[in-house]
């Protein structure tokens, strides 16, 4: 759009001589929808349309109508997106989101005509501006709720990774890392700063991995098990790995992994049993000496 058509739209002076008027009959427009979108609160709804349409004014009389990437339209972006961040924990799907944004066309077009109904050829060119600007902000939420969307997931995601790797206190000295799923590269730094910290905070002398819960096991998958035992051995704590099936160990031979001075055993009830009497002790049914 040239900055010659700009300074020519009277959009701008509509959006200010005509706010209130086109506020009601959008808020009218947005609730004659239904649904979820019609069905929100009437506070809820003047409050978010009333706060767009008044930074939207005053964006566009900053004389470039069109740039809604330009620092003059940064608060009506920003009010977009909050708006997509919680229509989205509200559940509301993107094109929804979008309709806020798409709703309004039909008050400013009304507008439009009633001041430059005379002249079709400027209706005409008037309409077009609109539907390009209000289009590009439609879009803008689209890209927003998508963005908080993936922000969601990866925070679902990590709170997932640090859910399914709990360090537990199974005795005195004794913790125990119970595995599931896949270890790759994000999730072993999790696992290594997890038991590292316990370590640290319990003193514990003796970290069993239990891998019984991990499908399967790669070249990869074999290098992060040992980066994690060498970083708890530098910390002072021996490792023993459990959950070593028969197909697991057919492929750590296969593959040439090198355990050597790893203890490992089969179930994670062995590798208890191991870890007792490293230190010195045992476990005895009640009443087995009477």
């Amino acid at each position: 759009m040239s900055a010659a058509s700009d300074v020519e739209s009277i959009l701008p002076q509509i959006l200010k001589t005509s706010e209130a008027d086109i506020l009601a009959d959008w808020i009218k427009n947005q609730k004659a929808i239904g649904g979820r979108i019609g069905g929100a609160s009437d506070a809820e709804l003047y409050r978010q349309s009333s706060d767009f349409l008044g930074k939207l004014q005053h964006a566009t009389q900053s004389g470039n109508v069109g740039d809604v990437t330009g620092a003059g339209y940064a608060a009506v972006r920003d009010s977009l997106a909050e708006l997509s961040r919680t229509r989205g924990a509200q559940g509301y799907s993107p094109s929804e989101t979008a309709w806020f944004v798409f709703s309004l066309k039909r008050p400013i077009f009304d507008w439009l005509r009633k001041e430059a109904g005379k002249d079709p050829e400027r209706v005409a060119r008037e309409t077009w501006s609109a539907t390009e600007l209000l289009d590009r902000l439609a879009l803008h939420t689209t890209e927003a709720f998508q963005k908080g969307r993936e922000e969601v997931i990866l925070r679902q995601q990590q709170d997932m990774l640090e859910l399914s790797t709990p360090v537990v206190k199974l005795w005195d000295g004794i913790l125990a890392l119970p595995m599931i799923g896949t270890l790759d590269s994000s999730r072993t730094q999790i696992v290594m700063e997890s038991l590292l910290q316990r370590i640290v905070e319990t003193g514990a002398e003796i970290a069993i991995i239990d891998i019984t819960g991990v499908p399967t096991v790669d070249t990869l998958t074999a290098q992060h098990l040992l980066k994690t035992v060498t970083a708890a051995r530098l910390m002072g704590a021996d490792c023993i790995i459990s959950g070593i099936r028969p197909q697991i160990a057919q492929t750590i031979v296969h593959l040439g992994v090198d355990l050597t001075g790893i203890v490992t055993k089969a179930t994670l009830a062995d590798a208890i049993r191991h870890a007792l009497k490293q230190l010195g002790l045992t476990i005895t049914r009640a009443g087995a000496g009477a």
